[in-house]
């Protein structure tokens, strides 16, 4: 077996854990996916495929602060900094500086990781960009 299968193997038994022990966690129910009548045109296809390699840079913010320059050059090895989150609520999760959902800190195998819990829906963002 692989190092990636191992890893995945981990990250499927923590996942599985994390939900089994949880009392917030929620089942939700999916609509099935049906195919389109219309098949994809090649054309169609060739065009999907150049979006869906775009790279992206996905984030996780802890929390923000806001000090002045003076502050920031006073900072060394040991100084904290305050955030303005409290402690315990959700990460950001951001796809190239823009919110797409909340989650949490996991950790395996000594890598962290983040597990979401709210996905922000694609008419939230959309009113959030006006």
């Amino acid at each position: 077996m692989s190092n990636d299968q191992d890893t995945m193997d981990e990250w499927a038994a923590a996942l599985a854990e994390a939900e089994g022990g949880g009392d917030d966690v929620q089942a939700v129910e999916l609509e099935e996916l049906h195919e389109e009548k219309a098949p994809i045109t090649a054309d169609e296809r060739r065009k999907l495929d150049t979006i869906l390699d775009i790279p992206v840079t996905i984030s996780m913010e802890v929390g923000r602060a806001k000090i002045s320059i003076r502050n920031l050059l006073q900072l060394n090895q040991g100084s904290v900094v305050e955030l303005e989150r409290v402690a315990g609520e959700p990460l950001d999760v951001l796809v190239n500086g823009t919110l797409i959902a909340h989650g949490e800190v996991v950790v395996v195998n000594d890598k962290f990781g983040i597990r979401l819990t709210d996905v922000i829906s694609q008419i939230e963002r959309i009113k959030k960009l006006r």
